[in-house]
Formats: C-alpha cells, sequence, structure tokens
C-alpha cells in the first residue's frame, strides 16, 4: 500500500482544478484492508477518489485521500435471467462498460462514455439515455471504517434515487466501495425511450447492443466536451423536480419549457434548458465558464480553482432561482 504526502492532485480529477492533497493513499487490493484502516483510524477524516469525474476538489484537500485503483472483472454467475458481472473499483466505467459488449453481457450501453470508476458509480447512482445504475447493480462490496468489516449490499439497500445513494449521504468516512455486482439482464431488449436516441439513424431497422453504444457514444461526443481537451466534471447540475402545478405555471409563462413527467403529479425539468434562458450558455468567467454546446455543463479553461467554480456556480443558481424560481442542485461533490 503506497502513502504519500502532499500530493498534486490536478491530474487525478477531470475538471483538472489545482489542488493538493495533505497525505494520499493508494488501494488497489482487498488484501490491504486491513492496514487501510489503521491508517484511517489514524488519520481520523478520510475522502475517497476514484477518477475524479464528479468532485470539485478544493485548492488543499485535509482529508485522507485514498486513491482507488484496483482492477479485476469477472463473470460470476451465468443464470437464464441475468449474467452476474463482478467489476473491481478502479476499473474505468466506460472501458468496464465496452468490456461487457465484448463478451456478450450486454445492458449497459447506454451508460456508455461516462467518466469515472465502477466504484465511484453507484455512489451519484449515474444513468443516461433512459437507464440508471440501480437498474442494473446486484449488489455493492463495501469496507465500513465505522465496523471494520466487508459487507455486500444489495441494491435495496443501496438508498438509491435520483443522482443519488446512501454512499452520499452516511457519515463521511463509512464506506470505501470494493467491487461492484451487476445482473445484466438476459434476454436483452434495447432501451430506446429517450429522444435522442429514438431519433438517431443509425437505430433503425434491427438494433444490437453494441448499434446502441455506438450511438451513445456519438451523442455524447457532439453534445459534451471530452475533458481530457477542456476540463469539466459532466453535468453541473441536477434536473430540478417540482410539481405540476408549478410547471403548469412557468409553461404558461414559458412555452418553451422542457419537462418530463416522472409520476405522482411530479415533473423534471429541465436544468440546461433553464441555464441557457437565463443566458449564461458559452459565457466564461476568468479561467471558467459555461460550455458553449452544453449549458448544463461548466468548464475549466486552464488554471480554475473550486473557488472560481463555486463562484460561477452561485451566479447560476441565483439567476434560475430569480427568473424561474427554481432552486438548483449541485450534482459534483465538493471535497473539503
Amino acid at each position: 500500500m503506497n502513502r504519500q504526502c502532499d500530493v498534486d492532485l490536478t491530474s487525478f480529477n477531470t475538471f483538472g482544478l489545482c489542488s493538493r492533497a495533505r497525505d494520499l493513499v493508494v488501494f488497489d487490493d482487498v488484501a490491504q484492508l486491513p492496514a487501510l484502516q489503521a491508517v484511517v483510524q489514524q488519520a481520523g477524516e478520510v475522502f475517497v477518489l476514484g477518477g475524479g469525474s464528479n468532485v470539485v476538489l478544493a485548492a488543499q484537500v485535509e482529508p485522507l485521500v485514498v486513491k482507488v485503483q484496483s482492477r479485476g472483472i469477472h463473470l460470476l454467475e451465468s443464470r437464464p435471467d441475468a449474467y452476474i458481472v463482478q467489476a473491481q473499483a478502479g476499473e474505468a466505467w466506460h472501458d468496464f462498460v465496452q468490456h461487457c459488449l465484448e463478451q456478450g453481457w450486454s445492458g449497459l450501453e447506454n451508460l456508455a462514455l461516462i467518466p469515472g470508476t465502477v466504484g465511484a458509480a453507484p455512489v451519484q447512482n449515474i444513468g443516461a439515455y433512459g437507464v440508471e445504475l440501480e437498474q442494473r447493480v446486484h449488489s455493492v462490496l463495501a469496507w465500513n471504517f465505522k465496523q471494520a468489516r466487508l459487507m455486500e449490499l444489495p441494491a435495496a439497500q443501496c438508498g438509491f434515487s435520483y443522482r443519488d445513494s446512501r454512499f452520499k449521504h452516511d457519515p463521511a468516512g463509512t464506506w470505501l466501495i470494493v467491487a461492484v455486482r451487476f445482473a445484466l439482464p438476459r434476454p436483452w431488449a434495447p432501451v430506446l425511450d429517450y429522444p435522442d436516441l429514438r431519433q438517431h439513424s443509425v437505430l433503425g431497422g434491427a438494433v444490437d447492443a453494441q448499434a446502441v453504444f455506438d450511438a451513445v457514444c456519438q451523442i455524447r461526443r457532439q453534445k459534451l466536451p471530452d475533458p481530457a481537451v477542456l476540463g469539466n466534471a459532466g453535468s453541473f447540475f441536477k434536473n430540478p423536480v417540482v410539481p405540476q402545478a408549478q410547471r403548469d405555471a412557468l409553461r404558461a409563462q414559458w412555452p418553451g419549457l422542457v419537462s418530463y413527467d416522472v409520476g405522482q403529479g411530479l415533473y423534471k425539468l429541465a436544468a440546461g434548458w433553464l441555464i441557457d434562458q437565463c443566458g449564461w450558455k458559452g459565457r466564461r468567467d476568468g479561467a471558467v465558464g459555461v460550455h458553449e454546446r452544453q449549458a448544463l455543463v461548466l468548464v475549466n479553461h486552464g488554471g480554475g480553482t473550486a473557488q472560481d467554480i463555486e463562484r460561477l456556480a452561485q451566479a447560476i443558481r441565483a439567476d434560475v432561482r430569480r427568473h424561474f424560481g427554481v432552486e438548483l442542485e449541485q450534482e459534483p461533490v465538493q471535497v473539503p
């Protein structure tokens, strides 16, 4: 288990924010868990870092940083209704999705090209193009630092909801996700409910999982900036959910309002549309700004810090609140 002091984290977060860790340990094998437990107990505060694709890192990160780099993908069981596949937490998410397709284990193709790691995916309950991670999770293997033991949490115990899970709300430093087990459906059926997919030319006629994968990758590349080229953390705000009465009142004033019925008298509003109407798309504030093609994505043009992002995000939230009376919630985790 490799431990280092005063580590530059700029290349460890897709935002490319200037940040340093006072203390960092690399975790890449379950055999290290007892030793890691001792280090964490001594350090007190801990922050688990995967691919750094959904975080806003402070200039100086005070908690002990546990950098997850474990690898390994295995088919645990081939059942009539599903393939049960286990992936270690440090596996790159997109590479894992691609590997599953190559093996004939379909079901994750709608989630292609999402940056980050397998271990981070349940924390955020990632979702895209009609599929939520919780629909594919069998269980999560996680080390509980409070109880000093490895636990298997079935999907029903993970507290999944829209871009959320218990791993975000349990006390900080409780969990280290070690591996995730997926139940990939048999027989497979394409999920094409999302408008962009329904309209995609690749998906005419007979559709297989590879075609869905290719279409999702093409759509994402057209809409979203590559973090390797322009620093970003993907969608920065969650799509707000409001009661029907509020949605109807907004639509009466803004006929072009983009909204989706999510049941029980609630509607999800497109946060990107709200931000765009406030004139933020393509605007720049020093080293940071809003992407020119997708108002939901904040970007770092180079040299940006967490303070820069926070200032920009607060200004956007205030504008949306003033125009629409809607409160936007930040999606990436703010790391102290």
